[in-house]
C-alpha cells in the first residue's frame, strides 16, 4: 500500500470538507512510495522521528505543526537560516519519512476524533455531553464523582503523562463538574444572531452556569483566568487545570491507533508514539523556618 493510499483511506473516513486549502497536506516525503509501517503522534518532535526510524516507518501522521510555523508549509522560508529546521530536514530526508498532518479533518469529525480519545482514555465516555452553544468551540461538560482538584491533576498526569499541571485555583476544592473548552485566546465569535462576542465570556458563563473547573487548550492570563482567581479569593469553588495545548489533545493520537488498523486491513503497522510533555518544572525551593 503506497503512502497516498493511506492518507486517502483516513481522508474517506473524515467527512469532505468542499474547497478545502488549509493546513491537511503533506510536509514532506514521497506520497508515491510504499508505505512501511504508520507512526501517529500529536507533533513530530526529534524524538517521535527517531523512534519511527527505529522502527521501520516511513510515514507519521501528526496533528499539529511539522516547521515551527502557523502556516506550516513544506519548508522554511524566512530570511534568515534555521539550523534546527535543516538538521530535521536532513534527518526526514535521510530516512525517506513523510509527514502528513491530520488536523482539521480529525476536529471536523462528528464526533470530533481529538476529543472522542480524551474522553475515552480518561473514562469519561459515558459522562460527558457536547455544548455547542458556545460560539468558537463546543465544550464539552463532564459530571465526575466528586474529587479534589488535586487529585484530577494525578489522574491526567498519570493517563497523559505528564511532568507536572498548573492551577489555577485550590488544590484541594472539591469539584465534580468539568468542561472541556478551547483557546482562550483573545478572539471572537459570531452569536446565533449575527453579533459578535468575546469567546472567553462565553467560558465565563460556563463556569458561572455549568462547571466549577475547567480545561483549556492555549491560555491568556487576563480573562477566564482572572475571573476564576477572583472567584477564588470571594469564596467560590472555581478552577483551571493548564496542561498545555499539545498535552491536551495527546490522547486524541492516541485513539487514532485504534481506529486506522481497521481501515488499512491490517495491511501496514501502526504505531502509536507519544510526543511527550514538553514541559518541565522548577519549583519554588522550601526555606526552612
Amino acid at each position: 500500500m503506497k503512502i497516498r493510499e493511506v492518507i486517502d483511506r483516513i481522508l474517506d473516513y473524515h467527512p469532505h470538507l468542499e474547497g478545502y486549502k488549509g493546513c491537511d497536506t503533506f510536509k514532506c516525503g514521497d506520497p508515491d512510495a510504499e508505505c512501511s509501517g504508520v507512526v501517529c503522534a500529536m507533533s513530530p518532535t526529534i524524538h517521535v522521528i527517531r523512534k519511527a526510524i527505529e522502527l521501520g516507518a516511513n510515514l507519521i501522521v501528526v496533528h499539529e505543526p511539522t516547521f515551527y510555523t502557523s502556516a506550516d508549509e513544506d519548508g522554511w522560508f524566512e530570511e534568515f537560516g534555521n539550523a534546527v529546521y535543516e538538521e530535521k530536514r536532513k534527518l526526514l530526508d535521510d530516512h525517506g519519512i513523510a509527514i502528513w498532518r491530520d488536523h482539521d479533518h480529525m476536529h471536523a469529525n462528528d464526533p470530533d476524533s481529538i476529543f472522542a480519545g480524551v474522553l475515552k482514555y480518561m473514562g469519561w465516555e459515558d459522562r460527558a455531553q457536547i455544548d455547542t452553544d458556545t460560539g468558537l468551540f463546543a465544550h464539552y461538560l463532564v459530571e465526575i464523582e466528586e474529587t479534589s482538584v488535586e487529585d484530577l491533576c494525578r489522574k491526567l498526569i498519570d493517563t497523559i503523562g505528564l511532568n507536572g499541571a498548573r492551577v489555577v485555583g485550590d488544590p484541594q476544592a472539591r469539584v465534580s463538574r468539568i468542561a472541556l473548552v478551547g483557546h482562550l485566546f483573545p478572539n471572537d465569535y459570531t452569536r446565533k444572531d449575527g453579533s459578535k462576542g468575546e469567546y472567553s465570556v462565553k467560558v465565563i458563563e460556563t463556569l458561572e452556569k455549568k462547571a466549577d473547573l475547567i480545561i483549556p487548550g492555549e491560555v491568556i492570563d487576563w480573562t477566564v483566568l482572572s475571573y476564576i482567581r477572583d472567584a477564588v479569593q470571594l469564596g467560590h469553588v472555581k478552577a483551571a487545570v493548564c496542561i498545555g495545548h499539545y498535552n491536551w489533545e495527546e490522547l486524541g493520537m492516541r485513539y487514532m491507533k485504534d481506529w486506522l488498523p481497521g481501515l488499512l486491513n491490517n495491511e501496514v503497522k501502526v504505531t502509536y508514539v507519544p510526543s511527550e510533555d514538553m514541559y518541565s518544572y522548577v519549583l519554588k525551593e522550601e526555606k526552612p523556618c
